[in-house]
């Protein structure tokens, strides 16, 4: 300790001398370029002519304003491509769904009800963190994608490539992509949420081909809700097994006295053990699969 104490005004003059330095050298770098910057320019351009070479005129404004011209024939809209069917308009659409994607994910497609089963699961199981929730996610997403493909399909069918060709505009486009979307959401959507949301908005429930003529913003929440009601009763069922085992887990443990002893961590193991023998993963995956209508 007191050979640090001694070292120490060495270690704080050697950072003050080289503090003076750096402001030293700062100080002369910006002297000379304020030098050159007042010494540069000072003497005018000379301009050399040969002999029997008459001087240039000097340019001078002319007394009036020039007008501003447009060379452009297309001016800004041809510049932008607002006019063609691809470019800075397929850009814009481009950010905007990006935007969107959560939303769109989460209402117009079968993301909420997998998610929320995934959710009920490891929370049945005891592993708060395991899965982790980046790879339920990325799981659920790429189940949506694949489950949803005959849905993207017939959007990229009916919309984007009538779209792309230019025998659409964008406000038919979206319209005709909204159909198949439609048609998906109606397939999931319990009666009694759909006659719900129609009471509460004031149109006219019907059922069968004619659900189509609901509207949009009608259908969009009870299908939301409809996956909601679906999803906390498949976690129901997904429950049961492992509260059995709970239950057996923590009778053993009163019977032998273990009483200190949390049955949560006893069980765990069994649960997985359980779990894995069954093929859990492929049974819950496949039973959501095949539990939606496309």
């Amino acid at each position: 300790m007191k050979t640090n104490k001694n070292h120490l005004p060495r270690y704080i003059a050697g950072f003050i001398a080289s503090l003076i330095v750096s402001v030293i050298c700062i100080g002369f770098l910006s002297s000379v370029e304020t030098y050159a910057a007042f010494n540069g320019d000072d003497e005018p351009a000379v301009t050399i002519y040969q002999e029997g070479q008459e001087p240039m005129p000097e340019e001078t404004e002319p007394p009036y304003e020039i007008p501003q011209t447009d060379t452009d024939t297309e001016g800004l809209l041809g510049l932008l491509a607002l006019n063609d069917n691809n470019g800075t308009l397929d850009l814009v659409i481009l950010i905007t769904i990006l935007t969107l994607a959560p939303s769109i994910l989460l209402m117009f497609t079968c993301f909420t009800r997998i998610i929320i089963v995934f959710s009920l699961l490891r929370t049945a199981m005891g592993t708060q963190t395991v899965p982790p929730n980046q790879v339920m996610v990325g799981l659920a997403f790429f189940l949506t994608l694949f489950i949803m493909a005959p849905v993207f399909s017939e959007v990229n069918e009916v919309a984007y490539k009538p779209y792309k060709n230019g025998e659409m505009t964008t406000i038919e486009a979206c319209v005709a992509a909204t159909e198949p979307l439609k048609e998906f959401m109606l397939k999931q959507t319990k009666s009694e949420s759909l006659e719900f949301f129609c009471d509460i908005s004031g149109e006219e429930f019907v059922m069968g081909e004619d659900a189509m003529n609901i509207s949009f913003k009608t259908i969009v929440p009870a299908f939301i809700l409809s996956e909601i009601k679906t999803a906390f009763t498949i976690g129901f069922l997904v429950f049961i097994p492992f509260l059995i085992i709970d239950i057996v887990v923590s009778s053993l443990l009163m019977s032998m006295g273990m009483i200190m002893l949390p049955p949560a961590t006893i069980a765990m193991p069994f649960k997985i053990l359980m779990f894995v023998l069954v093929d859990g993963w492929q049974l819950l995956i496949g039973s959501l699969i095949a539990g939606f209508n496309v």
